[in-house]
């Protein structure tokens, strides 16, 4: 028989994956002393048994869980559902990663009409009865709301319209008879919504309320938190069954939710609210003004004490700064819940430097304890956060680059540029951009999208200049042509107000106040100690020498992936740029390309510059053609004078460029095959440029690194690679000094990564392009997947968007081959990944795991990417400490096992020969018999020394093992 039901006693801290991270935190306060109502967990493998029985609660649990209601009643002498002392009971749910809000509880269970009735009886004081009225009419609206789905509004609307006709203020201040009456009526609405009584056993609304809690694992807040969170559906959530205890039962009585140090600022001081007569909900809720945790210390000193001591014990036994429910009845205090709490960027950096000065953490366990993604929030903008509370979204996208931005909503990038020359601050939304918007793109605040995921090109590019995008948001009705759009039934035109939130994806109407991100001084501190355990390098995805240096004060190692298409862009050299495409001749396209040389080589010699020595990857030439062809009237004639064409020959051109799917079609490095003369141009700026910036700067190791982009077959690279050597080598030759390069690809196709044994005796590198690889393999568009992944997350088919959090099944396969393939081939090939999961924390584990030399990201993911790359490495340790611990404790057991078992044998054998020997000796008289006598006690004592020795032996083992478990924790 499974185990599905553990009691408090019966639990502790380290049982988290089986009984939640409430249960099991309520078990370890059990276990420390701590005054905590006793009862019991059903385990998270109960939800999973839940859901694999088509939503249904089996016999063998609910049995279980009626011998834990047991428990409880011979611990609390009370029973459940009894008349004269019945035993009420709070039902809540506890995932093993903290969801707060996500799920459901429900409190005061065990009431019914007969119960209510019996405890009045048993108490005539009238403040008693008011008390027992309280608690039945909110266990009714709780259990229709959470179990029964019957909305909160109808219950509110009968609780506003009692107080109204009282005239008071709040619920505290209905009497007995007016909490009757709610009571009633709450019944009565319970009815007409269910067509249905209210239930009235105990033991039903208990397993009713035990699936509602297992229900909520899989609601529609709890679904969207855990993808936001990285929390697999796989784990399910534990549930709490605990006896009440009543904030609510008179003036002596209160709840509260406490932090041990402040979660906004990190300061080390009680931080918390407390509300006499009430219950944890009123706190949370916000139903009435709760008043300052210190206040408590005049309402109730001795309990106020003892919940000191409590928050001192409880820093000290967890080493983390604590958040607490509680709750006070008749001045005594009783603890709910206790977890390590959420808090802001800045408050993480101070608490964890503090832990590491107060001596409750190491550094790498002070590294390992803050969340990288929420170092995002320093380094962006974000919303006033009391202004913020105010707003309701109108709508919502994807989360796509972090910060917040408001401003006028224009709808051309031309129109920011403009506007925003004006002094205006302006919103660009779009369908979708191209990098024909890039100018637009940096003249915005913000952009927000109606197409596009998490790497499409707005995504992409506004990461990496560090401005707030939403994209994909497709609930917006566009109206491009009348430069206006719709969304949540309001109506935006040009230049009306527009909020925008990149880090939730939530959209407002109107400006919300923003404030400026902050750095503060423990975010060197934090950054110093993670690249002291780090082994993975880290570099960034830059287009420009703005880009290059904000990456380079962020920390970025180099550059993993310089896109030289956004170069192409700039209004000084597009027209250079598209008289080469619509040439006729190699010579013609030489000429236009010979234009664009200089402007190349100025951008890499800043690029160089920027990163003083360190190693830049500059990827060549990788859209398609028509991504840079002209589309407006006046560009297409002005093309056409300058090519000494007519107008329908250059739109002939154009129209010969279109693909089908130009994302699979004539990009890449089959540009380089078919104009080998694009290749040339970029090696020479390329070569030239580092040239002289290695003049410049003698100290420095100037050592550009080649990539060609969308390999498929090794002879394309080695045709590329020649073209480009050829190149290089004449370069180097006419200026008479000596320099390294290197030329690698981007693996970014599935026959890629199948033949990178091949492909690795031509490549000096590989970096793998996983939002194209994440595309093949797939076979997504990365622009269209937003549209029915939600089906896909619903249906249980996916938990992540595959382009934000990296297939390690799938995808990662892949790239393990190819390192796998590609290492022995060429032993000094060095391996890196320059898609946007090189910015996902969970993604740089797994690069850590499979070997890679380095991760690239856009700038602000820098220090994401440099934390996210300590707590990889101090995983491995720590997994790989544990491993040997355990195989240590294992090979320990063994002997000492062996050695006992050695002991018992001599021990058997000494009585033996002694039972043998008194036998025979026996026969020869008593005198002699008192000998063997003698004898057997001597043989006696040989088996308890044998024995001794054998425990002795386990002992020492035992010992052995302990040390060596703590210097490996060490």
């Amino acid at each position: 028989m499974n185990k599905w039901v553990y009691s408090f006693k019966e639990g502790n801290a380290d049982m988290r994956n089986l009984l939640g991270g409430k249960g099991a935190n309520l078990a370890e306060m059990s276990n420390i002393g701590l005054p905590v109502p006793q009862g019991f967990t059903i385990t998270t493998e109960a939800c999973t048994r839940y859901y694999e029985d088509g939503r249904k609660i089996n016999d063998e649990i609910m049995a279980q869980v009626m011998e834990g209601v047991a428990n409880m009643e011979e611990i609390n002498g009370k029973k459940f559902g009894d008349l004269k002392n019945p035993l009420l009971v709070s039902v809540r749910s506890g995932a093993r990663a903290s969801m707060p809000g996500m799920m459901d509880t429900i409190l005061n269970l065990g009431l019914n009409d007969e119960v209510v009735a019996a405890m009045i009886a048993g108490n005539p004081d009238p403040k008693f009865e008011r008390f027992v009225y309280d608690s039945y009419r909110r266990f009714i609206q709780m259990f229709s709301d959470v179990v029964m789905e019957v909305g909160k509004k109808y219950f509110e609307e009968l609780i506003d319209k009692m107080k109204a006709e009282k005239g008071v203020q709040y619920d505290v201040d209905l009497n007995a008879e007016d909490l009757k009456k709610l009571a009633e009526q709450f019944k009565a609405e319970y009815k007409k919504q269910l067509g249905e009584d209210f239930p009235s056993d105990p033991v039903a609304q208990l397993k009713l309320a035990i699936e509602a809690v297992f229900k909520s694992w899989d609601n529609p807040r709890a679904n969207v938190y855990r993808r936001d969170n990285d929390i697999p559906y796989s784990w399910g959530t534990a549930v709490n069954v605990m006896p009440m205890v009543f904030g609510n039962l008179n003036d002596q009585s209160g709840t509260g939710v406490a932090f041990t140090r402040d979660p906004a600022t990190g300061e080390k001081k009680l931080m918390g609210e407390f509300l006499k007569n009430a219950q944890g909900e009123d706190v949370v809720a916000g139903v009435r003004t709760p008043m300052p945790i210190t206040q408590m210390e005049q309402e109730f000193p001795e309990a106020y004490e003892e919940f000191i001591k409590v928050c001192e014990t409880l820093e000290n036994h967890y080493h983390d700064m604590q958040d607490m429910e509680f709750t006070v009845e008749n001045k005594k205090l009783y603890m709910l819940q206790c977890r390590n709490g959420k808090r802001t960027a800045p408050a993480a950096l101070k608490i964890a430097c503090d832990l590491v000065a107060e001596g409750h953490k190491t550094e790498e366990e002070a590294v390992a304890m803050i969340d990288p993604r929420n170092l995002d929030t320093l380094l962006h903008p974000q919303f006033d956060a009391e202004a913020l509370k105010k707003a309701t979204p109108l709508g919502k996208g994807l989360g796509a680059s972090p910060g917040a931005a408001c401003g006028q909503v224009v709808f051309t990038a031309e129109s920011a540029v403009e506007w925003a020359e004006k002094g205006k601050k302006v919103v660009l939304v779009r369908l979708e951009t191209s990098p024909e918007d890039i100018t637009g793109m940096k003249a915005a605040q913000g952009i927000l999208t109606v197409r596009g995921g998490m790497t499409s090109h707005a995504a992409v590019v506004a990461r990496g200049m560090g401005e707030c995008c939403v994209s994909g948001c497709g609930d917006i009705v566009m109206d491009e042509a009348n430069k206006k759009f719709t969304l949540g039934g309001v109506t935006f035109n040009e230049g009306s107000e527009i909020s925008i939130d990149g880090t939730t994806g939530n959209i407002y109407e109107g400006i919300i106040p923003t404030v400026d991100a902050t750095i503060a001084g423990e975010f060197g501190t934090i950054m110093s100690w993670a690249d002291k355990y780090r082994t993975l390098k880290v570099r960034t995805n830059a287009d420009t020498p703005a880009d290059a240096k904000k990456a380079r004060e962020l920390g970025a190692e180099g550059i993993g992936l310089c896109r030289t298409e956004h170069m192409f862009f700039e209004e000084d050299r597009i027209a250079a740029f598209r008289e080469m495409i619509c040439s006729d001749t190699a010579e013609e396209r030489e000429e236009a390309l010979n234009k664009i040389l200089p402007y190349q080589q100025s951008d890499f010699e800043q690029i160089y510059e920027a990163m003083e020595g360190c190693p830049v990857t500059i990827r060549f030439l990788d859209p398609p053609l028509h991504e840079f062809v002209p589309t407006e009237e006046a560009d297409i004639k002005k093309l056409a004078d300058s090519k000494n064409k007519s107008v329908e020959e250059i739109k002939t051109m154009i129209d010969s460029l279109h693909e089908f799917n130009p994302m699979m079609g004539h990009r890449g490095c089959r540009l380089a095959v078919t104009y080998p003369e694009i290749a040339v141009m970029q090696t020479k700026a390329v070569i030239r440029a580092a040239i002289n910036v290695q003049k410049a700067h003698p100290d420095w190791d100037v050592k550009p690194e080649i990539m060609i982009p969308l390999v498929c077959e090794p002879k394309e690279l080695a045709n590329i690679k020649k073209v480009v050597v050829n190149t290089a080598e004449a370069e180097i030759e006419a200026a008479g000094v000596s320099i390294n390069y290197e030329v690698g690809t981007m693996i970014e196709i599935p026959r890629a990564a199948l033949l990178a044994d091949e492909i690795a005796k031509e490549a000096d590198f590989f970096c793998f392009g996983t939002n194209d690889l994440t595309q093949m393999t797939f076979g997504f568009s990365r622009d269209d997947a937003g549209k029915f992944l939600q089906a896909y997350y619903e249906s249980k088919i996916f938990e992540n968007d595959p382009f934000a959090k990296l297939d390690q099944n799938g995808v990662g396969k892949l790239m393990e081959m190819s390192i796998k393939l590609g290492k022995p081939v060429n032993p000094d090939l060095h391996i890196g990944i320059c898609g946007e999961h090189g910015g996902d924390p969970a993604s740089i584990e797994f690069c850590h795991q499979i070997g890679l030399d380095y991760v690239s990201c856009s700038p602000f993911r820098v220090p994401v990417a440099r934390l996210a790359a300590a707590q990889a490495a101090i995983n491995n340790k720590k997994k790989g400490c544990d491993e040997k611990v355990e195989e240590f404790i294992k090979g320990a057991k063994e002997k000492a096992k062996e050695a006992a078992g050695d002991a018992a044998d001599a021990a058997k054998k000494a009585a033996d020969v002694a039972k043998e020997a008194a036998k025979g000796l026996a026969k020869t008289g008593e005198k002699v018999a008192e000998v063997a006598k003698d004898m057997a006690g001597v043989a006696a004592d040989v088996a308890v020394a044998g024995a001794k020795a054998g425990v002795a032996g386990a002992k020492a083992f035992a010992e052995e093992a302990k040390k060596t478990f703590n210097e490996n924790k060490k």
